[in-house]
Order: structure tokens, then sequence, then C-alpha cells
């Protein structure tokens, strides 16, 4: 087996796992406070590699305003909704949800973006993925009591947030170094995860800080953040970016199945096929986009910086 085609599998193992370590994370830490130290100690290896590296730093103004408003949307409120819903749905469901992101891309950047007009594949893609949401609503909703049809609707609106983020860094943050981007997004967005965490959560060392919680806060600080950002950037510089984006098809089904061997999450029949609604219209993006005109496969580049911090840093 060679250096890629392991470094992809890695990284589907990875990006899938993650979402079991927010669960089982979330059974000892509050998710504020879990998710805010998560990116402070992320960030700081981050930015020891911008400094070792000598990286040059964006020098306007007007890119650290940038930087921080996508880290907001990025960092503070989509990860707030992904570990608060966490809580109380299944960590393949969470997954699975959270991969609609690219259906939601999809309409924003088609008023944002020329080269990324609605085609009717898109379009079908999307009602596959709306579809699926709603047949996983559908059982949530049979569920007793509300909070798992509020994670539920949390975790899409979370979804909703990152692919805004994608699309605005697609736009205007190309020539920012995507390590410079994400560890710039973690610096700017773990302070008010932080302090909303000390707030309602109380003091970070009272925490319930047992084993399992110090693995789960480091795999995904570690593996799951930096890592992941490492082996996803080297991909890329390898293969495709159609090759490397089907990451996103195989990321929740990873998620899935780990939650049911491990952590034995219930698999209802809307759930599965709720899932496979959007895992197909997921695909259907994917394999479009090498039907896209080369003036548009270009384009497609910007699309990671976003992509690691958002879709599969999870």
């Amino acid at each position: 087996m060679n250096a890629v085609v392991s470094a992809w599998l890695a990284l589907s193992i990875i990006w899938g796992s993650t979402w079991l370590f927010i669960k089982l994370g979330l059974r000892d830490l509050p998710p504020f406070t879990f998710v805010g130290i998560r990116f402070l100690l992320a960030s700081a290896i981050l930015a020891t590699i911008i400094f070792i590296r000598r990286m040059r730093l964006p020098r306007d103004r007007g890119d650290w305003l940038f930087i921080a408003w996508t880290g907001f949307l990025t960092v503070t409120i989509n990860f707030a909704l992904v570990f608060w819903g966490g809580q109380y749905i299944s960590s393949g469901l969470a997954a699975l949800l959270n991969a609609t992101m690219p259906f939601f891309g999809i309409i924003i950047a088609h008023h944002y973006i020329s080269t990324e007009r609605v085609t009717l594949t898109k379009i079908g893609s999307v009602m596959l993925g709306i579809l699926g949401v709603g047949l996983i609503f559908s059982n949530q909703l049979s569920l007793p009591g509300a909070l798992s049809l509020l994670a539920s609707a949390g975790i899409v609106l979370g979804a909703v947030v990152a692919a805004y983020a994608n699309v605005l860094i697609k736009v205007r943050g190309k020539h920012i170094d995507p390590i410079i981007l994400s560890a710039g997004q973690m610096l700017f967005g773990f302070p008010p995860l932080l302090l909303i965490g000390i707030i309602l959560e109380g003091n970070p060392f009272k925490l319930a800080w047992t084993p399992l919680a110090i693995f789960s806060l480091l795999y995904l600080t570690i593996i799951g953040s930096c890592v992941a950002f490492i082996l996803y950037f080297w991909l890329l510089k390898k293969i495709p970016v159609t090759k490397a984006l089907l990451l996103l098809l195989v990321t929740p089904l990873v998620a899935v199945t780990l939650g049911k061997i491990i952590n034995s999450e219930d698999l209802t029949w809307q759930i599965l096929v709720g899932g496979a609604c959007i895992i197909s219209g997921i695909g259907a993006i994917v394999l479009g986009q090498n039907k896209t005109p080369a003036s548009s496969k270009i384009e497609l580049k910007a699309l990671p910086k976003a992509v690691a911090e958002v879709a599969h840093v999870s």
C-alpha cells in the first residue's frame, strides 16, 4: 500500500473517529469548556508550527478581521452547536447531520460565486439531502423529550454557518495560507467558548478530568486537529481535489460504524435511510465536480482551506 492510499485511509478513520471521541469526552466534560480547551491547545500547536517554519503572517488589518470573523463562525458557533448537540444524540447521527454542509454550501455559493451556479445535478443532490434530514428528524420527533430534536436542529444550523464561512473563504480568503487561516480561526474562536464555559459550567480545573476525558481531549486536539490537518494538506498535493473530497462520503460511514460497535448506539431505519440519502447526495456533488470546467476546478483548490477546519477537523 503506497503512502497516498495509507494517508487517505488514515484520514478517513481519524475524521470519522472524532465524532466518537466527542461523545466519549462529553460523558465527563461539559461541552463549551471541552471544545474551548480543545481549540486552545490546537491553536497553540499550529502557532508553534508557524513559528518554526517562519511563515509570513498577514499584515493587512482586513485579513485579520476576516480571519477573526470566519473563526467566530466556524469555531465558536459551529463547534459550540456540535459539542452541545453531541450530548443528546448519537455520534453517528451527529456526523450525518454535520455532513449536510455541502448542500447549504451549494445554495449559498450560487449567490456569491459566478462559477458556482446551481445545476439540475446540484438541485437533485440538495433534494436528497433534505429528504435524508427529514427522515432523521421524523425519528427524533418520536423520541421522548425535545432535547434530541433541538440537538439535531442545532447541528444542522452549525452546518449552515460553516457552509457560509466556507463560501466567504473561497471568495475572499484564497490568498491566506491554510495553516495560518486555520490557526487564526482557532485562536479567535476559542476565547468565547471558554468564557461561556466558565460562566455556565464553572472552573475548568474542578471538572471531572477522568482518564477517558483527558484521552478524548488529547485525541481530538493532536490527532483530530493537528495530525489530520497536516495529512489533509499533504494529500492535496498528491491527488486531485475531487478525490480528496470523497472523504466527505466516508467520514459519516466511519462515524456511524464506530458509534455502533464501540458505543452501542441505536440505528433506526430512519437514520439508516436518511443517512443513505445524505451520503448519496454528497456523492452526486463530489462526482459532479469531475464535469466542472477547468476554470472552476482551479477555484476548487481554495475550498479545502475551510473544509480542513469545518468539515473534517470535527
